[in-house]
């Protein structure tokens, strides 16, 4: 299992829902199944989830959002979609991909501490912060 999606579990989603879904998440046969319940249900907690606001409901308006709250130039996603599960990716290029598109999917920005959900709900996109940071660049260094 990734660093993302451990992080992401343990930080977002409630108390005695986290073992079921690590469990399932980790599972090669079961994961698929499990992630399509994205699409309607996340068992998020509530007080860490920010709908997003109407006249940010394009990719564009996401994506200033979460690069103002210190989200990194890539992500990383769990989503029932094949293409883009278990894949770092940009953030931009990836809210391009899924935003409207109607599919449950989490990006994560930073392990446990940012993220964001689309759900196939009018009204299901949310961002997820536990420690805002504003201004500060989350962006990973690589040591050679």
């Amino acid at each position: 299992m990734n660093e993302h999606e451990q992080a992401f579990v343990r930080a977002f989603i409630v108390e005695d829902k986290q073992e079921r879904y690590l469990a399932k998440l980790g599972s090669k046969r079961h994961r698929k199944e499990f992630l399509s319940r994205f699409h309607h249900n996340l068992d998020f907690e509530p007080k860490l989830a920010t709908r997003v606001p109407p006249s940010e409901q394009s990719a564009s308006g996401i994506h200033e959002r979460l690069r103002k709250l210190g989200a990194p130039t890539q992500c990383y996603a769990i989503a029932a979609d094949d293409t883009l599960d278990g894949r770092e990716l940009p953030l931009k290029d990836a809210l391009d991909a899924i935003v409207g598109m109607g599919s449950g999917i989490v990006l994560s920005c930073v392990p446990g501490v940012l993220a964001y959900y689309e759900s196939e709900e009018m009204k299901g996109r949310f961002v997820f912060a536990r420690a805002l940071r504003p201004n500060k660049s989350f962006e990973r260094t690589r040591e050679g």
